[in-house]
């Protein structure tokens, strides 16, 4: 299985007493996260599922993903996703679709940096990622997600892959 794990794109301020789930992406944010999505597609990657956490601008960023693939496959939420639920709790969740070949997680910070450092080191603090919002990271995990072999594909920037889109 290799686990691509992207980050929401650019989303509204978060303002004072507001509800932080609902907070959308910008127009600003939209537009980078389809460049995002080409430079991805670009590279060849192809998903057989795309999970999101359940916030209104991480929904958004995977609707945007899957647009780019015509929207197959069609993304799901994931509740283990969203915001302040621990690494190895994600880790767990994602355990289901270990059967398939290539999956996408679309998510926030810190929790995708530190379920990639929990999946490449056995801990969450072994290695210290910032993924960038719209950032991509790709890990191989031949045994599936919780087990020892995982190996970092590649990482890259949002600006990298909105300038790999054709």
């Amino acid at each position: 299985m290799i686990l691509y794990l992207q980050r929401h794109a650019i989303a509204e301020v978060r303002t004072a007493g507001g509800d932080d789930g609902a907070r959308k992406l910008t127009a600003r944010g939209r537009d980078r996260m389809r460049n995002i999505a080409g430079g991805i597609r670009t590279l060849g990657v192809k998903f057989d599922a795309i999970l999101t956490s359940p916030l209104a601008r991480a929904t958004e960023t995977a609707e945007i993903v899957a647009g780019a693939y015509q929207n197959i496959p069609p993304p799901q939420v994931l509740p283990a996703l969203a915001t302040g639920v621990s690494p190895a709790d994600a880790a767990a969740a994602l355990k289901p679709f270990a059967r398939h070949g290539h999956v996408m997680v679309v998510g926030h910070e810190p929790q995708l940096s530190e379920l990639a450092s929990l999946l490449l080191t056995g801990s969450t603090d072994g290695l210290r990622i910032n993924l960038k919002k719209g950032g991509c990271i790709a890990i191989d995990l031949p045994n599936g997600p919780g087990k020892a072999g995982a190996e970092l594909r590649w990482i890259l920037t949002p600006r990298q892959l909105r300038r790999m889109r054709k």
